[in-house]
This record gives structure tokens, sequence and C-alpha cells, in this order.
């Protein structure tokens, strides 16, 4: 049996580090859930760079937007913005409502051939062989893939 994997959304990291939210401990469980190899990441690293440059917008501090991000590395498998998934981003901005970075966390999950992104944004609902889970739906869904 293979664990679930999904493509991790920026915003997931990013609310579980951040400061008290309606999604904070929801995000960090999914956190939990890669730490303990329940679900398997996948991250773009245009997505570790946006948490780089989140954390160091809202804390002030280099070295703990750097240990942030590291930590966020940890957990997922890191690919690379190639030309491949810049023409899929490229596609999907012609072809659907999803926009810049989003459109390329989209295409690194297509180019990967992940279907599910675990994600609080519904902007990803709208892309053709990408299914969005929340938080919220993320116990369903491993046990769907069980």
């Amino acid at each position: 049996m293979s664990v679930p994997t999904a493509l991790i959304d920026s915003n997931i990291a990013l609310y579980a580090l951040g400061s008290e939210s309606e999604w904070r401990e929801a995000c960090r469980h999914v956190l939990v859930l890669l730490a303990q190899g329940t679900i398997a990441g996948v991250a773009s690293t245009e997505m570790l760079q946006e948490v780089a440059h989140h954390r160091l917008r809202m804390t002030g501090s280099r070295s703990r937007a750097v240990a942030d991000t590291r930590d966020v590395m940890a957990l997922v498998a890191t690919v690379d913005f190639d030309e491949a998934v810049l023409h899929t981003a490229l596609h999907l901005i012609e072809s659907t409502g999803i926009r810049g970075r989003d459109a390329v966390h989209a295409a690194t999950a297509l180019t990967q051939g992940v279907d599910r992104m675990i994600s609080i944004d519904p902007a990803f609902d709208t892309i053709p062989g990408l299914t969005r889970v929340t938080p919220a739906g993320l116990d369903e869904w491993i046990v769907q893939a069980s």
C-alpha cells in the first residue's frame, strides 16, 4: 500500500507557521502527518521560496525565515521549477483562471503525476486533473486513498 501523496500549497505552511488564525491548527496537523509519513508531500522550489519570502517579511528575521523554510523543506520532496513546469504553468494561465505562483504550484503537481493538492485556496478547484483537499477534508482523503 502506498502513502497518499499531494502537492502542498504554501498557504498550508504559512498558516501553520504564522500567528493564531482559524486555519493554524488544521495546517499544523498537515505538517504533523507529513512528518509522521502518514501522507507524502511534494512542493515546488517556488513554493519554498514563497515561504522564505513571506516568513522574512512577517518575522523580520533572516535566520528564522531560513530555518522555517528548511523545516518545511525537510517534510516534502522538492521539485525544480524547470521548463516543463513553466510550459504547463503557461498553459494553465491561458486556459483557466489561475495566476502566477498558483499556476506554478499546480503545474508542478501535474508534471509530477500528482493529482491531489492540499490547500485552502479554492482557485485550484478549476484545474483539470487536480483535486484540492482542504485540511478539514484530509482525514477522509487518507481513508479513501488507503
